[in-house]
């Protein structure tokens, strides 16, 4: 039987295929745009060197190297000396744009590509929308929200994703917003004031905001003698209202519960196609231990997915994939002002973390939870290899943008190089800072989902 820890550990591996894919598909990007614009390819390695073996084909050297995150296309001309006529050095500014371009590009592709397959194969799932937790003295407290308020509405547009409250809010930073929260059933209208500077960690209105997928919970088992037990609950039971709250997701479930500690509480269920009601005796809940393990309860969570149409599977996701890259950029956005906490920032050793608890967490398939795991990382991927940063592609990028602007006058290779080799160090650096937080905090325990 599997520990916790050992389930947790090997959770936490799947990353490594998933980084292996994500880099390969990167690297053929840049291998093919390579030959497409007729630059010779000297060697495409797996893996950061010190080398482990190394295969020559087709005047190709295929490496496998010790450091398995990471890879990379070597062309011919990347010190920008050479100028044969096969080297990257003699090509366009266009060609090289598109060089230096193409892996994203790739991992774009692969992103919308899986993307396209979850929405074909397993449908669009739904989720709602709570607030988690009201920062005393926040534009959210003085609006009168509630923990456990569902948000239903922002600015007239009803909310699909925590997303789409963050995106709102940052645009009417200064100016009231108006949203509508379902409280204990009713719809309940307020108006909100984002501040333009938040104090870091807080956002615009000072309010966690959790997504809950919506979903089915029914009864899997039930311990002996437990609360559950003595208020009759049968296994396959569906939980649909606790007293009078609805139950259509996870979170409604837990708040409810959570709310009714210490007391007896009315819980409708659907037993063989059929309504009945059951009286739950709930005890003064320990906040340190599981929830459902006090009330004796083991449940199923399934979540629900609405079926594409063939005809629109292509759109919704790309749509879908779409909408995760702007999340994306949003997310990038407000790392670089502050607005975001730099601990969310991992490096492999966290990336494994977060897959680990994520998998462990999710009520989804676990090929639908990978999938969108790698979706999220190659977009990742994708995005932060064009930012403009000596030693990344985007940097490289940069360097051939300036040589357009100057009318076709290269910079001097020497001086290129230099920030190259400059912003590897630092990116190297920064890498190993990473990975000590990163490490710290699983030796802390520290969960790095909120």
């Amino acid at each position: 039987m599997e520990t916790p820890v050992s389930e947790g550990l090997i959770n936490g591996l799947y990353i490594i295929p998933i980084l292996a894919v994500l880099i390969l598909v990167h690297e053929i990007g840049h291998f093919v745009a390579a030959r497409l614009i007729g630059v010779k390819v000297e060697e495409f390695g797996i893996g950061i060197p010190p080398r482990i073996k190394g295969w020559r084909r087709n005047g190709v050297l295929w490496s496998l190297n010790w450091i398995p995150f990471g890879g990379f296309v070597k062309v011919l001309g990347e010190d920008g000396k050479a100028t044969d006529p096969e080297s990257i050095n003699a090509k366009s500014p266009a060609k090289r744009a598109f060089f230096l371009v193409a892996g994203s590009a790739m991992n774009f592709l692969l992103a919308f590509v899986l993307m396209i397959l979850v929405v074909g194969f397993q449908g669009v799932s739904r989720s709602n929308v709570y607030i988690a937790s009201v920062v005393p003295g926040s534009p959210a407290a003085a609006a009168g929200w509630n923990t456990g308020d569902r948000i239903v509405e922002v600015a007239g547009v009803p909310v699909e994703s925590s997303t789409d409250v963050g995106a709102r809010a940052r645009e009417f930073g200064g100016k009231p917003m108006s949203v509508v929260v379902e409280r204990n059933g009713e719809a309940v209208e307020t108006s909100v004031v984002p501040r333009l500077n938040p104090p870091a960690g807080e956002g615009p209105t000072g309010v966690g905001i959790t997504d809950s997928p919506i979903a089915d919970a029914s009864v899997a088992a039930i311990s002996a003698s437990s609360p559950a037990s003595q208020a009759g609950f049968q296994p396959g039971d569906r939980i649909v209202a606790i007293g009078s709250q609805q139950v259509s997701d996870p979170y409604a479930l837990q708040f409810a519960l959570t709310n009714a500690s210490g007391t007896t509480i009315s819980v409708d269920v659907i037993r063989g196609g059929e309504h009945a009601t059951v009286s739950l005796a709930v005890p003064e809940l320990q906040p340190e231990g599981d929830l459902l393990t006090q009330l004796g309860l083991d449940l199923a969570i399934k979540p629900r997915f609405d079926r594409v149409p063939l005809g629109s599977i292509i759109p919704v996701g790309v749509a879908q994939a779409w909408e995760q890259s702007g999340q994306m950029l949003s997310g990038i956005r407000d790392l670089v002002t502050g607005r975001a906490p730099l601990d969310q920032i991992a490096g492999p050793l966290g990336m494994g973390q977060i897959t680990s608890e994520i998998v462990s967490a999710s009520p989804l398939p676990l090929w639908v939870t990978l999938a969108q795991l790698a979706i999220l990382l190659s977009l990742n991927l994708a995005v932060l290899n064009l930012l403009p940063l000596p030693a990344l592609d985007g940097g490289r990028l940069l360097f051939v943008i300036v040589e357009v602007l100057r009318g076709g006058k290269k910079l001097a290779p020497e001086r290129e190089g230099i920030v190259h080799v400059a912003g590897l160090i630092l990116l190297l650096g920064f890498m190993v800072i990473v990975l000590v937080l990163d490490a710290l905090r699983i030796y802390e325990g520290r969960s790095f989902l909120p």
